[in-house]
């Protein structure tokens, strides 16, 4: 009986396989160009699935189990994709035409979507599978070296957006030169709430012909994201994406050790040092190795820091029918920080997209996402604190361990040594919490009606996004010594809600009449931007734990730092675009937009654009030339606006004034004001590119020079007979450079293909007129910063070494040494003005913190299953201020860094760059100088991957495809920067979040 039912089973399959077979054929063919050449490494794929194949070195392909009424989809790099119904067809043969540059690929632009040959703008495009490489948790991160003009300085700080420049600074107010984030129609100064695994394409707006669609908000360029999408007709599709690993410090800075700071102590002359010394070893006891230093050796960068966890994990559903499509996901990323202490940032992400044809007249969609982060930021000055302290002191002194006054734990006490300071950081983390709770949701629908078919729509799209922060600071108290002390438990809560609406009305037209080929868009565009902040502090609290976090269990609230406050802005515009082009050979593009506000006391700017190309490959003396397969020169003007100035601000003033004449009192009316009345900043900008694809379309070239004017820069200038300054519209800042990216793309073989990429950018900026002034201060006293007519904005500013004195026969031989009872090991500086003497008048600019060229490079290859993708950046021409280093003016006795301890000048002859260890305690030499202005060149190896990829065409039925991969992320980066890392956003390091070197390994599954 059993026997029979397994016959019966088998019979029972067979015949399910006989009839699944006689549905299913198998097709076989060949794909070619128009030329008649096979195409190796083509694909064909089933369309809607993922199953599919690719063509042999002679362009030969074979699909099994293709169902009769299927359709197949034939692609390959540089060609149309073609799309074929099967009909019971057992044999296809296919052509596909050149797709000259994928010139009808789309790029998205404001309001809409171009051609790639209608370009005539500085646009750059990534896509999603270059996001996908880099193991972050803030989109803009991994985009860094990949495009030209484009500046981006990371933040070792979990969670924290990076700082993003396009062609450099535009603006004094540096806050206000960051660029507009466009995220499916809604604006935002950052994207930090965003999972980049969301993300289908990132383009960047660079110039102000590509950008001025969006009026004021677009003067330092725009960063326009698409969420990604499904597809009409695709089965639904599940995709897993994850990855683990650890971020591992690099680089970190070396300080003295125990026996190098007793030298540099003992060297200095300082007998308080001496003693210090002393007391360490009395207290601590002797080295065994080196009995004439303390028996303590601390690595304080090392005990501060740890291996962080990073984990991302991402899933997705995407799909479509005839009518609809959708795509809904869930994120999660966490990501520890590098400090030992709750230091860490974690993001939970929902998201839907949908799109539906009602009929065949109106389509509608929506997109919503929501995010739910929770942020610790690491205290920061712990970082400074460890860059300081003496490593003759331990983390925790056994002397203390018993005395009922030290609590909670007792950790070292520098002060017990004679130091002025506690100088132990430990403290600092471990008594401090900084939680940030973030809430974003993004919503966005719209409405596209055909008024006519073909050529005239009208689209509404309603956007908002809602932000919540929840701020809260605590500060437990402490005892370690009568100076080293935390009295009061401290709590600040602030919260911050933001509401920003947008409201746009456009009306597209497209019209093609013989070889003239036309768009024009007009529209309106409403938007209400909100923000209320609220913040109370409150000491001693109930030390029982979170639950006590509460300003109402506070005994005392602190009235100056307890307030309601809030803005409205307002902005309503109308704007236009006209894109014309007569045989895909002369291209004109145009732009207008109005833009009105409640900020400014100027209500509406005006600002157009105008941009034209001239495709040469399109004309009859370059065909079949051999070289071009595609060759446009395209050059654009524009003036746009920049509202991310703070508006204007300030009060009217009287006063009654009574004086008496003869014998008789007068009385009058004093009137003064610091009211500002300000406008728009204008940026108005230059560009000259060309466009080229070259050998067969394999090698593409991208080049651009630019000129970019901010005219009526705000600035602060000082009043007459009045004390203080107000922000006027006088200033004007350029920002010049030539941008360049070429790639290469060749597919070999059926089984290799290889890509080859880089890319190129220099910056000058430069100060044209700061409203008559030479020049603006900025930074303090000791560190100063200047602003010159003719030099670049904020401009280190100091003392140039020419030396260090020798011996004392040079010192003599120097009237300004002698007069300045210098020593050998001090600096000798340059005498500027030649009078003989050094004074303040004899400083110069040392450097810039703004580099003058950058560049990246990557590469990759796909070998049968096996994919591999290196990428590196550099920049150079920037200078650093080591601030950190230079706060040797406030105090003398902390740690040095080993730099400086070994290169130090201890004899003549040893150096002539370093003072000694007497000279840097001195007055002289502690001047801003650049000593203290260090190289801000590096090159990094940014990003290395290796993956392989099972059923990698969808040809094994029934198993999913599966990509594994590890990656290293910023494995090695080379400098000369006496710092964790050369990235400083605006060139100051005083306590800079390392960056660490990322490895992680990774799985990325489709169903």
């Amino acid at each position: 009986m059993k026997i029979r039912s397994i016959l019966l089973l088998i019979s029972f399959m067979l015949f399910q396989a006989a009839v699944y077979a006689q549905n299913n054929i198998t097709v076989s063919g060949t794909v070619s160009d128009n030329t008649g050449e096979p195409l190796p490494g083509a694909n064909v794929i089933l369309k809607g699935t993922t199953t599919g194949v690719q063509t042999d070195f002679d362009g030969n392909y074979s699909l099994g189990n293709v169902p009769n009424n299927a359709t197949l989809v034939f692609s390959y790099i540089g060609f149309v994709s073609l799309e074929v119904s099967v009909n019971n067809q057992t044999s296809i043969n296919v052509t596909l035409q050149e797709d000259t540059q994928v010139l009808d690929e789309v790029v998205v632009v404001g309001y809409g979507e171009l051609k790639v040959k209608d370009l005539t703008s500085a646009i750059a495009t990534v896509d999603s599978e270059v996001l996908e490489l880099a193991p972050v948790g803030q989109a803009m991160q991994a985009i860094q070296g990949r495009v030209a003009g484009v500046q981006i300085v990371n933040n070792g700080s979990p969670g924290q957006s990076p700082t993003v420049r396009v062609r450099g600074i535009g603006s004094y107010n540096t806050g206000a030169s960051g660029p507009l984030f466009v995220v499916d129609g809604a604006f935002f100064n950052d994207i930090d709430f965003l999972n980049p695994s969301d993300i289908a394409s990132i383009s960047i707006l660079k110039d102000a012909s590509a950008a001025a669609i969006y009026g004021v908000r677009a003067a330092n360029g725009v960063v326009l994201i698409e969420t990604k999408s499904g597809s009409h007709n695709q089965k639904p599709q599940i995709t897993y994406d994850g990855y683990t690993g650890y971020q591992v410090p690099q680089n970190v800075l070396t300080m003295a050790n125990a026996e190098q700071f007793t030298t540099l102590a003992l060297e200095s002359g300082s007998d308080p040092d001496a003693q210090f010394i002393l007391n360490a070893m009395q207290r601590y006891g002797r080295s065994r190795v080196n009995p004439n230093i303390p028996d303590v050796n601390t690595d304080w960068y090392d005990e501060i820091m740890r291996l962080a966890l990073i984990q991302n994990h991402s899933v997705g559903i995407t799909g479509g029918s005839e009518n609809a499509t959708y795509a809904i996901g869930a994120n999660y990323f966490e990501q520890a920080g590098l400090l030992k202490m709750k230091n860490e940032y974690e993001r939970f992400n929902l998201r839907s997209k949908i799109d539906f044809k009602v009929n065949d007249w109106l389509t509608v969609g929506g997109n919503m996402v929501l995010s739910n982060a929770t942020r610790y930021d690491a205290e920061n000055s712990a970082w400074r604190l460890a860059y300081y302290a003496v490593p003759i002191l331990p983390v925790f002194d056994p002397q203390l361990a018993d005395n009922p006054a030290v609590f909670p734990t007792n950790y070292a006490n520098a002060q017990d040594l004679g130091y002025r300071g506690g100088q132990n950081p430990f403290p600092t983390m471990d008594f401090s919490e900084n939680r940030e709770k973030i809430r974003n949701v993004l919503a966005n629908f719209y409405a596209e009606v055909d008024l006519i078919p073909e050529k005239l729509k009208f689209k509404t799209a309603y956007n908002h996004n809602f932000e919540s922060i929840n701020r809260r600071e605590v500060r437990l108290p402490y005892f370690i010594g009568d100076n080293f002390q935390r009295v009061d438990a401290n709590l600040l809560k602030r919260d911050i809600t933001i509401s920003n609406q947008i409201w746009d009305n456009t009306l597209t037209y497209t019209e093609s009449f013989g070889k003239h080929n036309l768009t024009a868009l007009a529209g309106t565009s409403f938007r209400d931007e909100a923000l209320d902040l609220l913040q109370a502090r409150g000491l001693n609290f109930p030390l029982t734990g979170e639950e006590a976090y509460f300003i109402n269990l506070a005994q005392t609230i602190v009235q100056d730092d307890t307030f309601d406050g809030g803005a409205r802005e307002f902005g309503f515009s109308y704007f236009g675009r006209l894109n014309y082009n007569y045989d895909n050979r002369y291209l004109l593009y145009g732009t207008f937009r109005a833009d009105g506000t409640n900020k400014y006391q100027e209500k509406w700017g005006y600002f157009p654009t105008i941009g034209v190309g001239w495709v040469i490959t399109g004309e009859s003396f370059m065909e079949n030339n051999g070289i071009f397969d595609f060759l446009k020169l395209r050059g654009s003007w524009g003036e746009l606006g920049n509202d991310r100035v703070p508006s204007s601000e300030g009060s009217i003033t009287s006063e009654v004034v009574t004086t008496a004449l003869g014998d008789i009192l007068f009385s009058g009316l004093n009137t003064s004001s610091d009211f500002t009345a300000l406008k728009w900043e204008v940026t108005e900008e230059i560009n000259a590119g060309l466009s080229a694809r070259l050998l067969d379309n394999n090698l593409s070239i991208e080049a651009d020079y630019y000129i970019r004017d901010t005219k009526d820069a705000v600035i602060p200038v000082l009043r007459p007979l009045i004390p203080g300054a107000t922000r006027q519209n006088v200033g004007e800042i350029r920002n010049s450079g030539l941008e360049i990216a070429i790639n290469w793309d060749k597919q070999v073989s059926e089984d290799f293909s290889y890509t080859i990429g880089g890319n190129f950018t220099t910056l000058d900026n430069e100060i044209l007129g700061l409203g008559g002034a030479e020049f603006l201060d900025a930074g303090t006293a000791e560190f100063r910063q200047r602003s010159i007519v003719g030099e670049s904005i904020f401009a280190f500013y100091g003392r140039e070494i020419i030396g260090v004195y020798q011996n004392d026969a040079q010192v003599q031989a120097d009237p300004v040494a002698v007069a300045n009872n210098l020593e050998p090991g001090d600096f000798i500086y340059r005498d500027i003005n030649g009078d003989g003497d050094i004074t303040d008048d004899d400083r110069t600019v040392l450097g810039s913190f703004l580099p003058s060229y950058s560049f990246g490079v990557n590469l990759g290859f796909n070998y049968k299953n096996w994919d591999f993708t290196a990428s590196a950046i550099g920049q150079g021409g920037n200078s650093i201020l080591n601030r950190k280093r230079g706060e040797v003016i406030f105090t003398n006795d902390t740690n040095w860094d080993r730099d400086f301890a070994i290169n130090r000048w201890h004899g003549d002859g040893t150096t002539n760059s370093y003072p000694s260890s007497a000279g840097i305690r001195k007055g002289w030499n502690q001047r801003l100088n650049n000593f203290f202005i260090e190289d801000g060149d590096f090159f990094r190896i940014q990003n290395i991957t290796l993956g392989y990829t099972i059923n990698k065409n969808g040809q094994q039925g029934g198993i999913p495809q599966v990509r594994i991969y590890a990656t290293a992320e910023k494995p090695l980066t080379l400098f000369n920067y006496n710092g964790f890392n050369p990235e400083v956003a605006n060139g100051v390091d005083n306590q800079t979040y390392p960056i660490p070197a990322v490895y992680t390994v990774g799985v990325n599954i489709k169903i």
